[in-house]
């Protein structure tokens, strides 16, 4: 079947006309015309709320100093393990972790010490510990979740903490003969345990002179007059009437306190002379590198005050202000327990997945907290408390993560952001932006560095909720 056209050609019925243009086409146009153009854009930008929300000191020499009055308690660290298919084994050095033995210098006594333990692995449920037996054996919990079980004033069963990878018990039958265990030790979890008899520790006690030197001193520090927090004691009088004799007393301080220098993240950033002279309409191009190239640079500042072994928050934290979930996700128990460890608490910070588990252990229990707004932006809170989102927070093996609760300011014996503002070529506060000059190539140079750090003034200032499982459960 055919038709005919206009022109009275027959043209096969079903197929499109050639039509004659008679208009400009848009392709052909922009030939002639300006784009309108965005900035250059990037993924890589996070909110970084510790940058704004930590308060800047000023670091005029470069390094900060924390004075502190002297402290004799000795703090608990984590022992490292090491696994080889199902054998488990601790890490000779890290036994320094162990309150006494801090500072022993002999690592051959070390390496026979670690050699001394058994493994023992333990089911959930399992009872490794009663309340009043003897403390006969040293537990490292090298994997898995503890729970130390106490009685209540009315004989009710209650959970006095949770102790987790790397945690110890049993070494405080140092500090004493035929000691007791205060507590039971229940698994919470599956786990594996290295234990060291008591026996086989005092043997290697009798034969070194170094161990028995150590464990003298240690004994020696913890005779000294301290407070709770195992500071030196101020002695004081109160609640007397007439005249007596009022106590002498001073408040020593650290001899050897920690310092703090100031870090630094730097590239070199790298234009062609052709690019900058040409094509700087209707942007600077060097303006444009320059801003994406100091964003990366603010995330890696942020990243650093998280996660550097030297001065990051997660790894200076004391692993006494560390605790561990009741169960696994984060519950509002588990942000009561973080929350109630120190006085003036500002902020939490949590990878955003750790957030959103958070809201659904609150949506089970038929919570819904309030949010708080901050510069303008509603923001998830607890107890008034908000919670900042960071993706600098790692997140371990896919599904456990961490959330660190701060108190902040130097007034308020926190935790504050070193910087020093007023140095050279200074772009933006702290980070400079220095011409290195063109070389032969005509590539033009520019040094561009931040200079940051962070300070923990007091341990309780920052506490972490450890082994948070931000994995979604399966419906």
């Amino acid at each position: 079947m055919t038709t005919e056209t206009n022109l009275g050609i027959p043209a096969q019925s079903g197929q499109p006309q050639d039509r004659q243009q008679t208009s400009l086409t848009t392709a052909g146009a922009r030939n002639l015309a300006t784009t309108t153009k965005s900035e250059p854009q990037m993924q890589g930008i996070s909110s970084r709320w510790l940058l704004k929300m930590l308060p800047w000191v000023q670091v005029s020499g470069g390094t900060y100093r924390v004075n502190r009055r002297l402290s004799y308690a000795v703090g608990r660290g984590r022992v490292s393990f090491v696994k080889t298919g199902a054998e488990v084994r601790v890490v000779p050095p890290s036994l320094r972790e162990v309150p006494v033995l801090r500072g022993l210098g002999d690592d051959t006594v070390l390496e026979e010490l670690a050699g001394r333990f058994v493994q023992r692995d333990f089911a959930a449920g399992e009872v490794l510990v009663e309340a009043g037996q003897p403390i006969d054996e040293v537990f490292l919990i090298a994997h898995g979740k503890v729970n130390r079980i106490g009685n209540g004033k009315y004989g009710e069963t209650t959970v006095l903490g949770v102790l987790a990878d790397g945690d110890h018990l049993g070494d405080e039958a140092v500090h004493q003969a035929d000691a007791l265990w205060e507590y039971s030790v229940k698994a919470a979890t599956a786990g594996t345990a290295l234990v060291l008899p008591w026996a086989a520790f005092q043997q290697l006690v009798n034969r070194s002179e170094a161990l028995r030197d150590q464990i003298a001193a240690y004994l020696a520090d913890a005779q000294q007059s301290q407070n709770k927090h195992g500071e030196a004691e101020i002695e004081l009088a109160a609640g007397h009437e007439g005249e007596i004799e009022l106590p002498a007393t001073y408040v020593d301080y650290e001899l050897a306190p920690r310092e703090y220098e100031l870090s630094v993240a730097q590239t070199v950033l790298q234009v062609h002379s052709r690019v900058a002279d040409l094509y700087n309409q209707p942007m600077n191009q060097i303006e444009q590198q320059l801003r994406l190239t100091i964003e990366a640079l603010r995330e890696c500042q942020e990243h650093e005050l998280i996660n550097n072994r030297e001065f990051g928050l997660l790894q200076n934290a004391e692993y006494g202000q560390r605790i561990q979930t009741h169960s696994g996700p984060p519950t509002p128990d588990d942000m009561d327990d973080l929350l109630s460890r120190r006085r003036g608490t500002k902020m939490f910070l949590a990878h955003p997945k750790a957030i959103a588990a958070f809201g659904r252990e609150c949506s089970k229990r038929g919570l819904y907290p309030t949010p708080t707004e901050v510069h303008g932006q509603q923001v998830p809170a607890w107890r008034g408390v908000p919670i900042f989102s960071c993706n600098k927070i790692p997140i371990v093996d896919g599904h456990t993560s961490s959330i660190i609760a701060l108190r902040t300011g130097e007034d308020n014996q926190g935790v504050v952001g070193l910087h020093q503002t007023g140095i050279p070529d200074e772009y933006q506060p702290s980070l400079s932006v220095r011409f290195m000059g063109i070389n032969e190539k005509a590539i033009i140079s520019y040094l561009v560095s931040a200079y940051y750090s962070a300070a923990i003034l007091v341990p309780d200032a920052i506490g972490v909720l450890e082994n948070v499982d931000v994995a979604r459960p399966r419906d």
